[in-house]
């Protein structure tokens, strides 16, 4: 077997899949090519291929087009619904998907400057395309971010109220919208609201990373780890590349008091990490998460060096401090650990839910200056501010 066709049949394993769809995508100016292949996940043997050299503007027929294919080849018949659903597009301005796929490139970075530049490619496409509901969920997506890591402000947590709140409505049967609406409405402790929109993501596309993602990170913040390690498991099964998913299933996993848990899910992690790492060297979110999880499988001197590595690289960034912060707690470094943690507040970190209900942090809390720190978050934006 070939090392493509074994790396496919590896993944389609991961996921319980029968077949595996696999392809790439090249761009020159206005050209695309597309090249995509069906494999099966038992053999590695090709089911089906195809290579498409189009106009940028025909890349959702190319979309519908692979779709009845695939269905073709694998004998499917597709039900009135299922055909409606591949025919749908999100858009119909191509320079509007463009900076929509550029946003999203950068979202999932997770830096401050790369979500406020995400922010400018999803609200350039709304410009081009103002019903575009998809680009108004990625505004949300990254008001809620910049809230909760960089700047939690009342203008962020409105801004994502009430883009995530337009985008459910232009398309109401949008997973991605309901995924967005969930989150923002979370940071504002209406969990009620957000269970009711996590849900209906999940329903309407089960296969949506970011709708079990958020939606455990929003358990987590409750404090309710056993839900909150199911839905980030759903994650990190859904995209067996993500490895922050399985960061927070073993914090979780330790916050219920299982270290047998703890421990393979973050060796699972490091293993996605290091992979990650070797292809994209200066991600920093991967260095300082991997900080911690080196720490958890027994490997302090490494899980030093990566915590001071994400120091150097981004020292300001409050989402850097807070999880060396979570880093150093580990490791028993206490008063590294409150300092980066004070200075992580103080550059604009202001998710105090997450705060108090992190497990890494469980021995800062009888510090005599955490009451303080606390104290200082209490003066984010309440439920009834932020509506």
């Amino acid at each position: 077997m070939a090392k493509a066709e074994w790396a496919q049949s590896q993944i389609g394993q991961q996921l319980g899949a029968a077949y595996v769809l696999d392809g790439s995508i090249r761009r020159a100016g206005s050209r695309l090519r597309i090249t995509t292949q069906l494999a099966e996940t038992r053999t590695g043997h090709s089911a089906w291929a195809e290579r498409y050299d189009r106009e940028l503007k025909d890349v959702f027929e190319i979309q519908d087009e692979i779709a009845q294919s695939i269905a073709r080849a694998l004998r499917v018949v597709l039900s009135e619904k299922e055909v409606r659903e591949i025919e749908k597009v999100p858009t119909r301005e191509v320079q509007a998907y463009d900076y929509y796929l550029r946003g999203r490139q950068f979202f999932h970075q997770m830096g401050r400057k790369s979500l406020e530049f995400a922010r400018q490619m999803f609200s350039r496409a709304i410009v081009i395309d103002p019903g575009y509901a998809r680009a108004f969920a990625g505004v949300a997506d990254c008001c809620s971010f910049l809230f909760m890591y960089f700047d939690a402000s009342k203008d962020n947590l409105r801004e994502a109220d009430s883009a995530s709140r337009r985008a459910a409505e232009l398309d109401p049967e949008s997973a991605e919208a309901h995924a967005s609406r969930g989150l923002a409405v979370s940071l504002s402790n209406n969990h009620e609201e957000a269970q009711r929109e996590f849900e209906k993501a999940i329903r309407l596309n089960p296969q949506l990373f970011e709708a079990h993602y958020f939606y455990g990170r929003s358990y987590f913040a409750q404090g309710n780890h056993e839900k909150a390690v199911g839905r980030f498991e759903k994650a990190a099964e859904v995209n067996p590349d993500d490895y922050q998913s399985l960061i927070h299933v073993g914090v979780s996993y330790r916050a219920l008091s299982d270290p047998q848990k703890t421990r393979a899910a973050q060796q699972e992690a490091l293993q996605r990490i290091e992979r990650h790492l070797q292809f994209h060297p200066d991600d920093v979110r991967a260095v300082y998460l991997g900080a911690a999880a080196l720490c958890e499988v027994g490997q302090r001197e490494r899980s030093l060096e990566w915590a001071q590595r994400a120091l150097n690289m981004e020292p300001e960034d409050s989402a850097v401090l807070y999880n060396v912060a979570c880093a150093y707690c580990l490791l028993g470094e206490t008063e590294k650990a409150i300092t980066c943690l004070e200075k992580a507040v103080s550059h604009g970190f202001g998710h105090k839910e997450w705060i108090v209900s992190d497990p890494d942090l469980n021995s800062l809390h009888f510090h005599p200056r955490f009451p303080a720190l606390l104290q200082q978050l209490s003066a984010r934006p309440s439920k009834s501010e932020s509506s």
